[in-house]
């Protein structure tokens, strides 16, 4: 019988000795993406508002089409069914932007790639970052927006 104990308990030993040598590998941080976006109105003191986004281009500004996706930020989210626009040559459009604010943005910033119409959800090229002007019924002029650099370039 002490024979057996003293194999296991060379056994223990050895196998604790492998352990300290090839120590488990450290956790991955588990990432969590949960908005505080909804919490806005109850941060500030601000009642949330509806906003719709229009827009304008002209062909040079699109090509053959371009698709955006708008990109949460202070001072507005933007609802779940409209946040994807695909804007065309000769003044075609499909989708339209609804944000919730808590005042009319200044400024919005879009993900951005050129696509056609019913190009597939896909990745996107960069940031897009566009002037408003108007109130509840806003106006993005295309040409005045300012294009990032590509997503790649980012660190």
């Amino acid at each position: 019988m002490r024979k057996v104990i003293f194999a296991f308990a060379m056994m223990l030993c050895a196998f604790s000795a492998l352990a300290a040598d090839n120590p488990a590998p450290a956790p991955a941080p588990r990432i969590s993406i949960f908005s505080t976006t909804t919490d806005w109105s109850a941060l500030t003191g601000l009642p949330l508002r509806q906003f719709r986004g229009d827009f304008k281009w002209s062909n040079s500004d699109v090509g053959r089409g371009m698709v955006l996706y708008y990109l949460d930020a202070f001072p507005c989210y933007g609802e779940a069914d409209s946040v994807r626009i695909w804007l065309g040559p000769r003044g075609q459009s499909e989708g339209i932007l609804r944000l919730v604010c808590v005042h009319a943005p200044t400024e919005v910033s879009f993900t951005w790639r050129n696509a056609t119409r019913d190009a597939d959800q896909s990745e996107s090229t960069g940031l897009l970052k566009c002037p408003v002007t108007g109130d509840y019924d806003f106006t993005i002029d295309i040409s005045k927006c300012t294009f990032g650099p590509d997503w790649k370039e980012y660190k």
